[in-house]
């Protein structure tokens, strides 16, 4: 690492939380002569770079800075560079610096600066609004906001897996959620829908969410930990009330795959260029009844293999009287083989967009699971 990097590291680090941005742009003027920085966050809906202070939004998918979005790799294009800012696999958009340094080696440079405001960024959050106000192009709902707040990321990679999810419509989603964890051996990964509208959907996801959480965290095995938030939803609500939920829990060495299916959206799997849906038990959402006793079933995943959980507002979203699920869905997952897990997220969502010529009207969740198995 070079004197130059590693102070502008430094200053991310001290700088306060609101200002990031304004203190590492000092930095690049004086160390590489970089007079112009502005970051783009990607919005909610996947689908435009939004600068933090001025200018327009980046729409247009053959922009420099989405090529960079995509490929996760530096762009240069008339003197002005794109830089991916992401944390551990979560994208979080794109540094644009200009003039861009002739030299290779201080691209690097720069490089890993970006990665570090990635860090910072997710590292600051919680104490600013400053960046969350900057990634939306409109007011989110208060049910929406609810929702945001639950995700763990948007995406995730590590070496043995790579994990995307997105919720719509992205700026007034209600019920649908998703959460993950990992500890190195096993993932953890739920899709959640509280029934109900507006407010009352988002309150039971959350239930739901925190509930499984508490249950996970405490060792408890999958079934265990949808009959803690069976409980916990039930005891609130006695029946009236209830939760869909998929619980999945991957061991990434073996591949064996645990699920417990409650009232579950689908789950799809791609491997080798065919799709199939997976045979899941149905049981009980999520506080319908007193004291469900959930079971598990067990399914071995192969390296390569994709797995798709897509909930109704995807599966049933018409347009021209007929579903999606019906005459597009198989067909375009095929087609997102070749895409990492965020790229094929949000290339499905985009698609589901054009059939129904519009942002959704039911909620829709859609989380892209990769397993590549263990590596040196």
């Amino acid at each position: 690492m070079s004197g130059a990097e590693d102070r502008a590291r430094r200053i991310l680090t001290e700088a306060p939380a609101d200002l990031l941005v304004d203190r590492l742009a000092g930095e690049l003027l004086r160390s590489y002569g970089i007079t112009e920085v502005e970051l783009l966050q990607v919005d909610y809906r996947l689908s435009a770079l939004l600068p933090l202070t001025e200018g327009e939004p980046v729409e247009g998918p053959g922009h420099p800075a989405w090529r960079c979005f995509d490929h996760q790799e530096p762009i240069v294009a008339e003197r002005t560079g794109y830089l991916p800012v992401s944390m551990r696999g979560d994208r979080r958009g794109v540094l644009r610096v200009s003039p861009v340094p002739g030299d290779p080696a201080a691209v690097g440079e720069l490089l890993g600066v970006a990665t570090a405001l990635g860090h910072e960024l997710v590292a600051v959050n919680e104490g600013t609004d400053v960046y969350r106000a900057a990634r939306r192009s409109r007011r989110l709902t208060l049910a929406a906001e609810m929702q945001w707040e639950l995700l763990p990321g948007r995406s995730r990679i590590r070496a043995s897996f790579s994990l995307a999810g997105q919720l719509e419509p992205a700026y007034a989603v209600r019920g649908d959620s998703f959460d993950w964890s990992d500890d190195g051996h096993r993932l953890w990964l739920s899709t959640i829908n509280g029934m109900g509208e507006g407010v009352q959907a988002s309150v039971l996801t959350a239930l739901a969410t925190h509930a499984l959480r508490n249950a996970r965290r405490a060792g408890l095995g999958l079934a265990d930990q949808a009959a803690l938030a069976d409980q916990a939803v039930y005891a609130l609500h006695r029946g009236e009330q209830h939760v869909s939920a998929l619980l999945l829990e991957l061991d990434l060495a073996g591949g064996v795959l645990t699920v417990v299916d409650a009232g579950s959206p689908r789950l799809v799997l791609l491997r080798d260029g065919e799709v199939v849906e997976q045979p899941l038990k149905a049981q009980f959402p999520l506080g319908m009844f007193d004291g469900t006793d959930y079971r598990e079933q067990r399914f071995t995943l192969r390296r390569g293999d994709r797995l798709f959980v897509l909930s109704d507002g995807v599966v049933e979203a018409t347009g021209q009287n007929v579903r999606y699920g019906e005459s597009a869905l198989d067909r375009f997952l095929r087609r997102t083989g070749p895409m990492e897990p965020l790229d094929a997220v949000r290339s499905l969502i985009g698609d589901l967009r054009a059939f129904v010529a519009g942002d959704l009207v039911d909620d829709a969740v859609v989380v892209c699971l990769d397993w590549t198995g263990p590596r040196p």
